[in-house]
């Protein structure tokens, strides 16, 4: 006689997603269960294909459902289907992009925009459907760092965007010429930043990147403006004076209601490609210190690593380049972690919607 479904689930909440804290049938995660004579079969459907326990929950798995009197054979599906984390229910999504990604910092020079292409590139990599937005005005450095010449083109109502390493890419690097200054005002960042959302043939995607230009000026408060984010990624290297400026970066992020999602320390440490000896240029272990002390997860730190650099002047990122180095297994690690942090956001309960306080006369004027 076949083991009964209820038996089979049952067996199952022995297996628990270690980000969430709750068993895969209470998630939700279990699909399509058909149990024949002896063969049970059925899905586990993960929220993110970066999951980086995903092999030790489908043994679990098939480890419980195999200890059940009767059960001969378990055939296990691992899939995916990302979810959304936005946390303001009131704007309006992007139609098709189920989270963004902001990848900001409080100053230049620490790295942002490498940690941003590589991040795109290792979710990618994972199996989500990924693109990536050059909001870095000033300085559109993406498409150097994918190796991308192209001029953006128009099916006749959308931006068509460039793609490269199966990532799909809009930055102004496709609109103007290499050594043209950009000097514009605040209104005409927040109507390009409107444009590459809003004008651009995006189709579905499970993550946007979005390359934020450095410091907390007027792209950061438009983009908080235009959609909703699901989060940002605060870059930062291990010197006192951009730990302190990364702390300013995490301050905005709150004024503006963007969750952090985690503080990335770049340059964290040299590593000698020819003896592989490790030493601390700049001091180490700042960003995950003021991680704990801003109570925001702390993603993983990144070599000061030639590759790195060569991969970014050739438009090679090392996650595709030699995604078995360290380095490139360092970016994995932060895009595994970043992905979790989306999933466990879309578990929680949205913050609750204070009611309008009743004016009793004239509210002052702010600047």
């Amino acid at each position: 006689m076949p083991v009964p479904e209820a038996v089979v689930l049952d067996a199952l909440k022995a297996v628990t997603d270690p980000d969430l804290g709750r068993d895969i049938v209470a998630l939700g995660f279990v699909k399509n269960l058909v149990i024949d004579g002896g063969r049970v079969a059925f899905a586990i459907e993960l929220t993110t294909p970066a999951c980086p326990v995903k092999d030790q929950m489908r043994e679990q798995a098939r480890a419980a459902v195999s200890a059940l009197d009767g059960v001969d054979a378990v055939d296990i599906e691992m899939t995916a289907s990302v979810r959304s984390a936005v946390p303001d229910a009131q704007k309006s999504p992007i139609p098709g992009i189920r989270n963004i990604i902001a990848v900001g910092a409080g100053k230049g020079g620490v790295g942002k925009t490498t940690v941003s292409v590589n991040l795109a590139v290792a979710l990618a990599r994972y199996g989500g459907r990924v693109g990536i937005i050059d909001g870095d005005v000033y300085g559109p450095n993406v498409p150097i760092m994918l190796g991308l010449d192209a001029r953006l083109e128009s099916d006749g109502k959308k931006i068509v965007p460039a793609e490269k390493f199966g990532i799909r890419v809009v930055s102004m690097g496709f609109l103007t010429d290499a050594t043209a200054p950009i000097i514009w005002r605040g209104p005409m960042l927040h109507g390009v930043v409107r444009q590459f959302f809003q004008d651009v043939k995006w189709d579905e995607l499970d993550y946007l990147v979005v390359d934020m230009p450095p410091g907390t000026g007027d792209v950061a408060l438009s983009l908080s403006q235009t959609v909703p984010v699901t989060g940002a990624v605060v870059v930062t290297t291990p010197q006192a004076v951009s730990l302190s400026d990364s702390r300013r970066a995490v301050g905005m992020y709150r004024k503006l209601n963007v969750p952090t999602l985690g503080i990335v320390e770049n340059m964290s440490y040299y590593a000698c490609s020819g003896c592989g000896q490790e030493s601390d240029l700049f001091g180490r272990g700042g960003g995950e210190r003021v991680a704990e002390e801003l109570d925001v997860p702390f993603l993983g730190d990144i070599p000061l690593h030639a590759p790195i650099r060569v991969g970014g002047d050739t438009g090679a990122p090392i996650v595709s380049a030699d995604p078995e180095s360290p380095a490139a297994q360092a970016f994995l690690r932060i895009a595994e972690r970043t992905a979790a942090q989306i999933s466990i956001q879309s578990f929680r309960p949205p913050p609750p919607v204070a009611a309008p306080a009743m004016a009793a006369g004239p509210s002052p004027v702010r600047g």
